[in-house]
């Protein structure tokens, strides 16, 4: 039962920031949801995973064993490619829908600093609702990294880049335990 609702809303989150501007007969591009990479955003990628990703890799070989660090059990094989296909999933599903159509909605709305924070809140929010703790809120940091990747690219290609990539760096790097 929990698979098929798990299903029904990722096929929600994709689908629906296309069907609300078909509905509303607006333009795609204005949401972001025409996918594509320009040469700035490959390097703003890039770069952002670099000041994320580096010293970060050098914490987590360092943290506690109860924030997923040294000790934990590596997952096996099998286990591995579900955590990264579902993170790779992930990606396209959550960026589509809070980096699309979520931010774009808040933005319009109430600017472009408050839209982005609060879309940036409710998708660290929303990692709560199959594990709690506080690391999954630390979801909130990367997501303003995401947030201004899909700004400045004009697509949510670049935020699903790096989001695709920290959640492959999380199933070897930093494991929920």
């Amino acid at each position: 039962m929990y698979i098929l609702i798990g299903l029904l809303v990722a096929a929600f989150m994709l689908y629906f920031p296309y069907e609300w501007c078909k509905f509303r007969h607006e333009d795609e591009r204005d949401y972001g949801l025409k996918w594509f990479l320009t040469r700035e955003s490959k390097r703003d990628v890039l770069i952002a995973l670099l000041v994320t990703l580096v010293p970060l890799t050098f914490v987590s070989l360092h943290w506690p064993y109860e924030w997923g660090g040294r000790g934990l059990k590596s997952p096996s094989l099998w286990q591995a490619i579900d955590q990264l296909g579902g993170g790779i999933a992930a990606a396209f599903i959550e960026e589509t829908f809070f980096r699309g159509w979520l931010q774009t909605i808040l933005i319009r709305k109430t600017g472009i600093y408050i839209g982005i924070f609060l879309a940036t809140l409710l998708f660290a929010l929303s990692h709560l609702i199959v594990l709690t703790g506080w690391l999954r809120v630390a979801t909130f940091f990367p997501g303003l990294v995401m947030a201004v990747l899909r700004l400045r690219g004009g697509s949510v290609m670049p935020s699903i880049i790096y989001h695709a990539v920290c959640n492959v760096w999380a199933v070897w790097f930093a494991p929920i335990p």
